[in-house]
């Protein structure tokens, strides 16, 4: 398993937590310091079966001042995501195929049971 986390963002210490508790071995990848490529992003996309869209924080001051209300392409959006990693909902946790967005942080359970 691994776990997309921003030390800084409470819902990710949960995620983070959760997995701890459980017991199982995962990798945690900090995405801001270490940005997801566009085909990284495209994977992930498919593993949480999400638009691009679904993986936007929309309240970043990023996304406000340079895309909203703006109609923009997937390949944009992900273009975006890459280019600004802290436009990307977190915490995400992949296990094998499967992936979820851990907001709420109990979304993770679905992974570990």
């Amino acid at each position: 398993m691994k776990i997309f986390h921003n030390s800084r963002c409470s819902k990710s210490r949960c995620g983070l937590q959760i997995l701890e508790d459980s017991g199982q071995n995962f990798e945690i990848i900090d995405y801001l310091k270490n940005p997801l490529s566009e085909k990284e992003i495209k994977d992930l996309l498919k593993k949480l079966d999400f638009t691009p869209i679904q993986l936007i924080r929309k309240n970043e001051a990023i996304w406000k001042e340079n895309y909203k209300n703006k109609t923009l392409s997937d390949a944009a959006i992900i273009k975006a995501m890459a280019t600004y990693p802290k436009l990307i909902e977190r915490p995400i946790v992949i296990k094998g195929d499967k992936a979820v967005i851990g907001r709420p942080p109990e979304n993770i359970n679905k992974l570990i049971e």
